[in-house]
Order: C-alpha cells, then structure tokens, then sequence
C-alpha cells in the first residue's frame, strides 16, 4: 500500500497518478478531505495534527508519501510543521512503513553559494528554522533506525493546475491573464526553478528505489536556469502575451508588508531573490540518468495548455 499524506496539494496529487502509472500498489489519499486522482485509489480522511488518526492513515501501509503543506502562515508553521512531523514519524515507526518526506529549502542560506545535500542549514527567519527543526527530527529517527526514510528536496515551483509558489502566483498567473508580473528585488539574478510534475515523478521514483533510502536528494531540474528577466520574456511569448512586469524594492515590499500578512509571511524569504539561486541536482541525475527533466519552455507550454 502507497500512502500519500496531504494528498491533496499539487505533489500529493500528481505523485498519485505517477504511482498509479509506474508502480505496483493500491493507492490511499490521505488529507482532511480527500479526493480520488486515480479510480482505484482508497481515500481516508485523517488530521495529521492528531496523533491517533494519522496512526490510523498510516496502517497498513508499505511506503508513506509526506507532501503535506501549509498556508505562508508563519504562526501556523511553527506550531503546527513539528506536531505533524512527529505523528507521522511515530505512525511510521509503529507500522513498518518506510517514509519519503518532500522537503524544501527553506532552512538553507539565502546566498548566491551553490546549494547541494551537503548544504549546512542556516535559515533565515522562523519558517526557515521550523523547517530545518523538523529536517533534523526524520534524520534523527533515521540515525536511530526508528524508521527508514528517503529525502527529497526541491528548490521554488512552477507548473499547472494548483501549484502554489511566488513565481505562479506573481508571475505566471498575471502574464497568462495578459497583465504584468511582478518581481523581488531583482530580475537579473539566476533562479533555480523546478516543474511541478517532475518533482512528483521524482518524489514517486525514490520512494520506490530501495537505495535511494537513508540519503537526502535534491529533487531534478532543468540546468538551463534563467533570470526573471528572461523568464518572463520567454512565458509571455509561449503564452502569446506581452512581457510587461516591474520589480518590486525592498522598501515597496516593507510598505505593502503594512497591509498584507501575505507579504509579511514571505519577507524573511527576500534575501534569496537579491541573489542567484544555484541548486545542484547532480546527485540525483548520475544515480538516475534516464529521467528526463522538463525543459522550462516544456513546462510553461504544458501551463499554456491549460487553457
């Protein structure tokens, strides 16, 4: 049984249809309201905040999928990422299941240092230091042999359907509706970016290779990184729109933070947009050189088709 928490998010749902379409395995969708991906699928709806009821999401299961996320509520995130890092790891360790957490890079430095799984964590902000906490409470549990997991770690987003990320979300979604994108800091700086779909398909690949355990991996991306700047202008032609954005200053974004919990939620995110972004998936790609990463021009011609 593959056991997917917080199966109702963007990864949670695409690593259920990659399962479905590679693997072996009934399926179970766990989240508070869950949904079918797949015909076949078992849903069961848990709150992975109570330690009872993700024990029970959890039993019976051969490999857990967490790719649970959270709303950019500071608050919220640190009360909330270390109680379901726990009951998931205790469920995990009760019922013999392997686990494959998808994380991100929040708890990394937020310089222009190229980033590999031997990355020192050193975050910059709360939501940054919860996340490296509960990084560090999985690898203690695999030290400790209390469970056998994989990490998977991928840099920002983009993609389809609900992916949730500041580049969607400030400059996809506004470019696709024909309107003008917005940008941090600066738009000459080198980003790392991964397509949605191939962090699921990674996510779904580790989870069924038996090596691929006790390690942390950056998930795969497209190399050819760009620069906002030539980002947007590359969206807006496959989108047939016009490159209109502007790039927002620090002081701009201090000022909107006044009225915006949202803003004020991803300041502490900042500093990474001041800089290039270089997160190396070499590791992965060697020990899986068949997979193919999505070029960005795939990628945003796949958003295009949405419609």
């Amino acid at each position: 049984m593959h056991t997917i928490l917080g199966a109702s998010g963007q990864i949670g749902r695409e690593v259920a249809r990659n399962l479905k379409q590679d693997f072996a395995g009934a399926i179970r969708l766990v989240s508070r309201n869950p949904r079918k991906v797949n015909d076949t699928d078992e849903v069961f709806s848990a709150d992975l905040l109570d330690a009872t009821q993700t024990e029970q999401a959890v039993a019976g299961s051969h490999t857990v999928y967490f790719t649970a996320g959270l709303p950019m509520d500071t608050q919220r995130w640190v009360a909330q990422w270390p109680t379901m890092m726990r009951n998931v790891i205790d469920a995990c360790a009760q019922h013999g299941a392997r686990l494959v957490y998808f994380d991100n890079t929040y708890m990394y430095p937020q310089t222009a240092e190229p980033q590999t799984e031997e990355t020192a964590f050193r975050p910059h902000g709360a939501k940054g230091r919860v996340r490296g906490e509960i990084t560090r409470m999985l690898l203690e549990a695999m030290d400790q042999g209390r469970v056998r997991a994989v990490i998977g770690r991928a840099p920002e987003f983009y993609g389809p359907g609900k992916t949730q990320s500041i580049t969607n979300s400030t400059v996809i979604a506004p470019l696709k509706a024909g309107g003008s994108a917005k940008v941090f800091l600066r738009d000459d700086t080198l980003r790392t970016l991964i397509f949605t779909p191939d962090a699921s398909r990674a996510i779904a690949l580790l989870g069924n290779t038996d090596d691929a355990y006790g390690q942390s991996w950056h998930l795969p991306c497209d190399d050819a990184r760009l620069t906002y700047q030539q980002f947007i202008a590359l969206a807006a032609e496959v989108f047939g729109t016009k490159a209109r954005y502007r790039v927002l200053k620090s002081w701009q974004l201090r000022l909107a933070g006044l009225f915006s919990a949202q803003v004020r939620d991803a300041a502490e995110l900042l500093p990474r947009y001041a800089v290039e972004n270089l997160f190396m998936s070499d590791k992965f790609k060697k020990r899986f050189p068949d997979f193919r990463v999505t070029p960005i021009r795939e990628g945003l011609q796949a958003i295009a088709a949405e419609g």
